[in-house]
Parts: structure tokens; C-alpha cells; sequence
């Protein structure tokens, strides 16, 4: 057994596919981040000059993805950890550090929304970068560090000095980069950006994210919300209102791209390589 085979799961398995589950039947009202997310995705893709025919759909809560892919020429898998998710999408149930695919299969993974709470992140970088082909691309959006900063704060003040944990821990920028590099994907990249929404109370923002299947999944699990816990919490959102009732929540989305090396990929200089100095090269660009 290894290390990463001993360590406990994080996240519990079973609730997460039920949580995906419980989601589809009203998945279109509560899906603006999952869409805002594609959307940025399918536009990264679309900058990118290269075929890649084969492709794979981590995350379908709908046929959106599907759709956009196949609208570019490309044949599509599709693979979710809910199983009615998986099955409306005519693909596969499965988790994302186990996925049930060989190495070398696709030339294009999308992973859209599910990242931030699969158990072994590290794990399932390093198995997409295995399935895909040399030169084959990676694409990843999900919510991470910086998310929901009021709902945490509102849940703390109602809990008081015994708070649980209701919101899952998440991956920043940096680390997600340091993630990407270490799973040995060539040219890494991470970047992110803030959506902003806004509530008219605490209420409505919970059950947005259990809607959109991003309620609590930790196997730890947390103390129930009681009635008093709720009240406290909502009046604290609510003191954080603008002049027009609404409170204003954000969502930290991590942004993720990576290509599986091949000896046609540009290579960075040899490090000392070079026959002039920075200082030299800005020097002589400013003369000119």
C-alpha cells in the first residue's frame, strides 16, 4: 500500500455522487457558474491551433459541453462523479483521482466544476495528464481559494465559539500552479477571476449551492444548522447588506492549462545559455 493509499479520504464519496444527484432536476436555474466557467474554457480552447479530435468532458451536469466540443469537430467522453449527471451525458460515473480511462486515450481533457472536491487532486492531475496523448492539452475551471467569504464569516458569527466546517478548504492560484508542474504537465498555467453575485438573504445563497451541487461534502461532516444558528447567521449577512437589501458574495475561480510533453514542444534555454545580459537587452531596446 502506498501513502496516497493510506491516506483518509477528505471528501466522502458517496455523499458527493448523491449531492450531483440531488442537483439534476433543477440544475438550469442554479447553473451561472458552471456556465461561466464553460464559457471561459470553450474560449481558452478556441485560441488554441491544434485539432485535438479526441476529447474528454470531466463534470456534465448537462449536455452543454458535450455540445460545444462536438460543435468544434471533436468526438467526446463524458465522465461525472453523480450518476444521473454521468448518465444524461451518455458517459461514465466515476471519480477523478480513479477514472477509469487508459493512458494515452484522449488529445483534450475538460474538466469543468468538480475539482474542488475530489479527494486526491494531485492524483488526478498526474492520471489526466497520463490519458492524455503527447502534445494532448488539459483545461480546468473550479471555485477555489477566496470563495464565499460572507457566507463563511455569517456561519461563524451564528456558530459562535464551536464552529464546524460548512464550507470545504480550497486550492489557491499558486498552489494549483505548483500542483500542475509537480504532475509534469508541460507549459503550466493558473490564473483566476472573482464573480460576483448578490443575495437578499443567507436563505436563498444556500440553497443556490446546493442547487448547483456544491453543498457540503466533507466525510467529516459538520454540526447541524440549528434554527438559532440560522437566525444569528442570517442576521449577520444581512447587517453586510447594500443600501438595497442585497449582500454581495464572491466566487474565486481557479483556471487551469497543461500540456503532456513531447519532444516537438518548444523548449525553454538552457539555463546560462544566453549571450546578453537583461539589463544589456532593455538597454539596448531603449536606444532603438
Amino acid at each position: 500500500m502506498t501513502a496516497a493509499d493510506a491516506r483518509p479520504d477528505i471528501f466522502d464519496r458517496a455523499r458527493r455522487a448523491r449531492s450531483r444527484d440531488r442537483m439534476m432536476p433543477c440544475f438550469a436555474a442554479h447553473d451561472f457558474l458552471y456556465r461561466a466557467m464553460l464559457e471561459e474554457l470553450v474560449d481558452r480552447l478556441g485560441a488554441v491551433q491544434r485539432d485535438l479530435p479526441e476529447a474528454l468532458v470531466i463534470g456534465c451536469p448537462d449536455g452543454s459541453a458535450r455540445a460545444a466540443l462536438e460543435a468544434m469537430g471533436k468526438r467526446v467522453a463524458c465522465v461525472d462523479p453523480g450518476f444521473l449527471a454521468a448518465r444524461s451525458a451518455r458517459g461514465v460515473q466515476a471519480d477523478e483521482d480513479v477514472l477509469p480511462f487508459a493512458d494515452d486515450s484522449f488529445d483534450l481533457i475538460v474538466a469543468c466544476g468538480t475539482l474542488d472536491s475530489v479527494n486526491d487532486l494531485p492524483g488526478a492531475l498526474i492520471l489526466m495528464r497520463r490519458m492524455l496523448r503527447p502534445d494532448g492539452l488539459m483545461l480546468a475551471a473550479f471555485a477555489g481559494a477566496g470563495s464565499l467569504p460572507r457566507l463563511k464569516a455569517a456561519l461563524l458569527a451564528g456558530e459562535g465559539d464551536r464552529p464546524g466546517q460548512h464550507v470545504h478548504p480550497q486550492v489557491d492560484v499558486r498552489s494549483a500552479g505548483d500542483l500542475l508542474s509537480r504532475a509534469g504537465y508541460a507549459m503550466p498555467v493558473a490564473d483566476g477571476e472573482t464573480l460576483g453575485v448578490r443575495y437578499g438573504e443567507i436563505m436563498r445563497l444556500m440553497h443556490e449551492l446546493r442547487g448547483m451541487g456544491a453543498g457540503n461534502v466533507l466525510r467529516a461532516g459538520a454540526p447541524p444548522l440549528t434554527r438559532n444558528v440560522l437566525l444569528r447567521a442570517a442576521a449577520h449577512f444581512a447587517d453586510a447588506a447594500d443600501p438595497d437589501g442585497r449582500t454581495a458574495e464572491q466566487i474565486a475561480v481557479i483556471y487551469l492549462s497543461g500540456w503532456k510533453p513531447d519532444p516537438s514542444q518548444a523548449k525553454p534555454a538552457r539555463r546560462g545559455s544566453a549571450t546578453m545580459s537583461l539589463a544589456a537587452a532593455l538597454k539596448e531596446a531603449d536606444t532603438k
